[in-house]
């Protein structure tokens, strides 16, 4: 395979697939899209489980979406199904939906509720913390202690291995609490899925003469051959990239133990959480949204842990602070040698699939604006 490109991207995840997709259809760049692992799509991953059903092997990737320009874009490669993202929290062997809403309140407390005497009874729960400084004081400022310790704190402290105190108030603040009987995990307008799933949806966009890819590939490996005409796009971990100069970002990954069970649906929805028993935090039938037709499903157990793919970033003041640094030798690198680092793992930053490729397009544009200046400049 020739090594000769105008771009060269490290990672066949969202942002790489989206910014290869972008480059070679609308500039016509011969693109070299370098991946380390033995597939496209990074963390989005599906694929056919030995039963055959379709599974997310990195954890489920709910697509969901306010972003109309978006839409439009994905929808050139992919059709759509419904999906109906509902989760609920496991606690001593009852079901409550999750996040909070009424039907949680009214089951937990054991009285009904109406949406205003709801928001009032909560009200009297909150702890007055006017700005919350960690995970732990911003759910204590919103829902009070006892419904903290029973949905909140021990999730948390299985899946980061920190206390909350010692985690942003990110960590929990994506997480709504509703004075409705809405089940939905996100308020999201577009909440759908790829109909033949992510991977498909991403194959698609690399379905194109000007794209090469190159799998088992280290970045590393390939860019002492090769000098990109255009520019570069790393989406690997940004402490990787500068070998670790400044130390190691940490990280917290998951092991995922797929179960396939004899039965149409082994789950009332989609997600179950466990913020106390068992060690797995979280069992997923994703079947539930992708909606394939077969006899078995498959639920999938997942377990946090240290080693294994970095998967999360540890959204935590140290962590911040080593993070900025190594912002700072990125800048330095795009100025100087037009590298543009683009993702959750070149950005340190918890984002979802749609985030990450509305970021994806964004460092296009910035990508394809410098380029311009730089010709105009040279004529």
């Amino acid at each position: 395979m020739s090594l000769e490109c105008d771009l060269l991207i490290a990672g066949a995840g969202p942002v790489g697939c989206v910014i290869a997709e972008r480059a070679s259809r609308q500039l016509g760049w011969r693109v070299l899209l370098v991946e380390q692992r033995s597939h496209i799509a990074g963390m989005c991953y599906d694929g056919a489980h030995d039963s055959g059903l379709l599974i997310h092997h990195y954890g489920p990737h709910y697509f969901r979406t306010n972003n109309v320009a978006l839409v439009e874009y994905l929808s050139q490669f992919t059709d759509w199904i419904d999906s109906n993202y509902i989760v609920k929290s496991c606690v001593n062997r009852r079901l409550y939906p999750f996040p909070i809403n009424l039907t949680t309140l009214e089951m937990f407390f054991n009285r009904s509720f109406t949406p205003s005497s709801a928001k009032q009874f909560v009200d009297n729960l909150r702890i007055r913390i006017d700005t919350p400084q960690n995970a732990e004081e911003y759910v204590l400022s919103r829902v009070g202690r006892e419904l903290y310790e029973t949905f909140y704190r021990g999730y948390t402290l299985k899946a980061w291995d920190k206390h909350p105190r010692d985690l942003h108030p990110s960590v929990v603040g994506r997480i709504p609490i509703r004075f409705n009987r809405d089940e939905r995990y996100v308020d999201h307008a577009f909440q759908k899925t790829p109909a033949l799933g992510f991977t498909a949806m991403f194959a698609a966009m690399l379905n194109h003469p000007n794209i090469k890819v190159r799998f088992n590939t280290d970045y590393r490996d390939v860019v002492r051959a090769i000098s990109p005409r255009k520019a570069t796009v790393f989406s690997g971990p940004v402490d990787a990239y500068f070998n670790y100069r400044l130390g190691k970002l940490p990280w917290r990954s998951a092991a995922f133990e797929f179960q396939y069970f004899a039965q149409e649906r082994k789950q009332p929805c989609v997600q179950l959480n466990y913020p106390g028993q068992y060690t797995y935090t979280r069992t997923t039938e994703i079947k539930h949204i992708t909606q394939q037709q077969h006899p078995g499903t498959v639920v999938a157990y997942e377990y946090p842990g240290a080693d294994g793919p970095p998967l999360y970033p540890i959204p935590a003041t140290d962590t911040e602070r080593l993070y900025r640094s190594y912002e700072e030798l990125a800048q330095r690198e795009t100025k100087e040698n037009h590298v543009y680092f683009c993702g959750r793992l070149a950005q340190y930053t918890y984002i979802n699939s749609d985030q990450a490729m509305e970021m994806a397009l964004q460092t296009f544009e910035r990508i394809q604006a410098d380029a311009r200046k730089r010709s105009a400049e040279a004529s």
